[in-house]
């Protein structure tokens, strides 16, 4: 072939197949990093939802950029940061856990008269946790091997669970005093600033950080946690990729109750070793919301524990909110947080029949 007709081979343009060929690899690319960023939508939506909220409160009422004010929140919410974490786990693989709040009142209130009678307090809090993951345990049980429904099975629980609390104590019951449960409310300053305005955490945040990057390391660096997210896709698909899909969604319930029952560790810490059976009405309520509002989808296989986290700071940059205005009545709360959850439910909606399309 002569150098005449090499060159004519090299200039002439590709033909519509050969350019589609072409293009075909860089729209399947395209398409992968469009269904993955879609998942992220939601996380950085609740990502600017809360630093928008931020900037509104310290516009309209001042000193909320503030290492006293975010010291408050984190702590205050440390017990909600667990519990939205364990409430991550369950919806992922598909289910759903109504006993939590109900399982933070029973344990705190069987830790407390534990220790009131006399029980070493770190055994008691040791107690606490089991007690939690026991109710986890039977739920877990109903629903993988008596094929109860995850809603009414954790209702069952939450109804036992609210039910034994109050047969325990129908008075707030305290810790003895001096108590080493109330080391987990001990004030560590660390960082001194111009009069009140020190960053103030206690070991209870700190618990609560401790389980985020636990579950964070759990979901996306061992198998379990790989098989949690292959139950929330598609159950029939793990089964037949020969995933141990009973064993694991009995042990999603057991860990949801071992850490709702270390919540009702740290909240009963925190309010000075009171426990009483009214603790945690709607909690489970709002750690749904704060794993809808992070971006996990209620169907399950989609989600970020990170993202339940930021979920949270929501919730609570709205009680602060509600808080410093003081013309806002408290029941609002609920009304906004119902209105906000809708709104990412749609949100998720709207993108899961994109990324089906």
């Amino acid at each position: 072939m002569s150098d005449a007709s090499t060159t004519r081979e090299r200039s002439t343009p590709p033909s519509a197949g050969q350019a589609a060929a072409i293009a075909t690899p860089r729209a399947t690319a395209w398409s992968r990093v469009w269904g993955r960023s879609q998942s992220l939508i939601p996380t950085l939506a609740a990502v600017v939802l809360f630093i928008s909220m931020l900037v509104y409160a310290e516009i309209a009422y001042g000193r909320v950029f503030h290492l006293g004010t975010m010291s408050s929140l984190l702590v205050s919410f440390a017990p909600t940061i667990i519990l939205a974490v364990a409430m991550t786990i369950v919806i992922l693989s598909g289910g759903i856990d109504l006993s939590v709040g109900a399982v933070v009142a029973f344990t705190s209130v069987a830790g407390v008269m534990l220790m009131g009678a006399g029980v070493n307090a770190w055994l008691a809090i040791v107690i606490m946790i089991v007690l939690g993951a026991l109710f986890g345990l039977v739920s877990g049980v109903l629903i993988q091997f008596f094929n109860v429904q995850p809603f009414i099975a954790t209702l069952a629980m939450m109804f036992l669970a609210r039910g034994l609390a109050s047969i325990l104590s129908t008075v707030p019951v305290h810790a003895p005093e001096g108590s080493p449960i109330l080391l987990l409310a001990t004030d560590f300053k660390l960082v001194d600033g111009p009069k009140t305005n020190d960053l103030v955490l206690t070991p209870g945040f700190f618990i609560a950080v401790v389980v985020v990057i636990a579950a964070v390391f759990f979901l996306h660096r061992t198998r379990t946690g790989r098989t949690i997210y292959a139950i929330g896709g598609a159950e029939s698909s793990a089964q037949l990729m020969g995933l141990p899909v009973a064993r694991t969604r009995v042990w999603i319930y057991i860990l949801s109750g071992a850490l709702a029952g270390l919540a009702g560790v740290v909240y009963t810490a925190e309010v000075g070793g009171k426990a009483q059976n009214v603790t945690g009405i709607g909690w489970e309520l709002d750690a749904i919301a704060a794993v809808v509002i992070g971006g996990t989808l209620l169907t399950g296989g989609v989600g970020y524990v990170l993202g339940s986290v930021v979920g949270t700071l929501v919730l609570a940059a709205l009680w602060m909110i509600i808080t410093k205005d003081g013309s806002i009545k408290p029941e609002y709360l609920t009304i906004i947080t119902g209105g906000i959850l809708l709104a990412f439910v749609l949100l998720q909606r709207v993108l899961t029949k994109r990324r089906s399309e």
